[in-house]
């Protein structure tokens, strides 16, 4: 059933791929009015994300800046297809690196890099920045159920260099490269809410205090990587250019959570510049009001290990 559906559906998606992009942005333009209003996909998740993060504003500027986020929204999910028959020359000129330097200097220098990001502007083109930089460039995946297509969007991903990594086996992947020697980029999209049971540490995020990812740091603390920030901001329909920012080359030098701190003030100031091409359609703020019951678990979990060693 799996190779049907495949068989049945990927020439027609290839297709639609190749069609020139001002057809898929006209394509996107209706499938705007479509999810906008009339289905109105995650339209109340969507505003209540952004009255939370820009309180100050009002409701018709809230609505305002909604559906310029469900269009851009919308243009992130046609040009994700594009991937599938974008060429070289292509996706060079509608996605540029301002300053590719910072990380070809690291990686001369022999630097491993942890490069942290946001779903801001259009994070599916970064898979062409091997294209550009002078190292292995590492980006996970999550396995689709479907192995066909699972196989292609694999092959998708590492059309212009990239390797691809399921998600599960990244610290595997990136334990052997640096038992190896091997130097490497690995992309880690940091933005999104932890489960609470693997919450570590809690901050505010646009105001509002949430479990944040801290394995980042982690890495970059343990393995002695570089830590780097990439911001992508949209230049206009369809062109993107991605900004790199030195967090730290020496990570054991700062305390715990610091360079977690770092990285989302960089991630909040780009958004607040851009704020329509934040991807607000995820609960971001869904465990606003857990941290006592965090507080709990987290107690309770150092009581067992107490238990266990006395």
């Amino acid at each position: 059933m799996n190779l049907f559906i495949y068989s049945l559906t990927y020439p027609f998606i290839w297709l639609f791929s190749s069609l020139p992009m001002r057809v898929l942005h006209g394509v996107s333009d209706l499938l705007f009015m479509v999810v906008y209003y009339i289905v109105g996909y995650r339209k109340d998740v969507v505003k209540d994300n952004l009255k939370l993060a820009f309180p100050d504003k009002t409701d018709k500027e809230i609505n305002k800046l909604a559906k310029k986020f469900f269009k851009h929204f919308i243009d992130i999910m046609i040009e994700s297809v594009r991937t599938f028959s974008i060429t070289e020359k292509e996706i060079l000129k509608r996605y540029t690196l301002k300053n590719p330097e910072l990380i070809n200097s690291l990686a001369k220098d022999g630097k491993s890099i942890v490069l942290v990001g946001a779903h801001l502007a259009n994070w599916e083109w970064s898979v062409c920045m091997p294209l550009i930089l002078d190292i292995d460039f590492y980006a996970t995946y999550s396995k689709l159920a479907n192995p066909y297509f699972d196989k292609k969007i694999k092959q998708n991903r590492t059309q212009f260099g990239a390797f691809a990594i399921k998600t599960s086996e990244t610290v595997k992947t990136l334990h052997y490269n640096y038992s190896n020697k091997k130097t490497g980029l690995y992309l880690l999209l940091s933005d999104q809410s932890p489960l609470i049971h693997k919450t570590h540490y809690w901050r505010n995020f646009f105001g509002t205090k949430v479990p944040v990812h801290t394995g980042a740091e982690t890495i970059a603390k343990k393995y002695d990587f570089a830590m780097v920030n990439c911001s992508t901001r949209r230049v206009k329909r369809g062109y993107y250019e991605t900004e790199f920012s030195l967090i730290t080359d020496s990570p054991k030098e700062f305390e715990d959570y610091q360079l977690t701190d770092k990285y989302f003030e960089i991630t909040e100031k780009a958004i607040s510049n851009q704020p329509e091409c934040y991807l607000w359609t995820h609960k971001r703020f869904k465990h606003q009001h857990k941290f006592d019951e965090w507080l709990d678990i987290t107690k309770n979990k150092r009581k067992k290990r107490k238990t266990k060693t006395s």
